[in-house]
């Protein structure tokens, strides 16, 4: 995997299920929250499904935590709305069915068959600060991220904090 934690995250455009313009860029450094970009294979498959549901059971907590969570694949609008239905997701699904940011973040098929299992935390000034790449350990993209995105929350509090006691110059 090529983009590397501290790397500049690409910046990208897709449409979600409900045909909605998603921007990585308006989701972190105009919202200044972070975000968490997980690209998966196919909606409806065992591993999916325990992923998709696994940041669904945790959606709450990476608000919480100042986060938006997004998965990507190459399904369809279509395929995204059953898949929402059928699971209760929360969570963005965007549509990339040419492979285009799958490409650009260079997520690469395991064995050359499947497309790639990978999830990136990035931050509000669009820097990666977290990737995990598992075809099969779907449980640990969760939890992972879920403690970045934590970090993060903490880090910015902690800032906020010492600004606050040192005062306006």
């Amino acid at each position: 995997m090529t983009l590397a934690v501290g790397d500049k995250a690409p910046d990208f455009t897709l449409y979600s299920a409900e045909n909605e313009r998603i921007t990585l860029s308006e989701l972190t450094t105009r919202k200044r929250r972070a975000a968490v970009v997980f690209f998966y294979p196919k909606d409806d498959t065992p591993g999916c499904t325990a992923e998709a549901c696994g940041f669904r059971d945790l959606y709450e907590e990476f608000a919480r935590a100042g986060a938006e969570v997004i998965g990507i694949s190459s399904d369809g609008a279509e395929s995204h709305r059953r898949f929402i239905g059928k699971h209760k997701l929360p969570m963005k699904l965007l549509s990339d069915p040419e492979g285009r940011v799958r490409r650009l973040y260079d997520v690469r098929s395991t064995l050359g068959l499947f497309p790639g299992r990978v999830t990136f935390v990035v931050d509000a000034d669009m820097i990666v600060r977290h990737a995990f790449s598992s075809q099969l350990r779907v449980v640990r993209h969760v939890d992972r991220a879920l403690a970045i995105v934590r970090k993060l929350a903490e880090d910015a509090e902690g800032r906020g904090s010492a600004q606050a006691r040192v005062g306006p110059a």
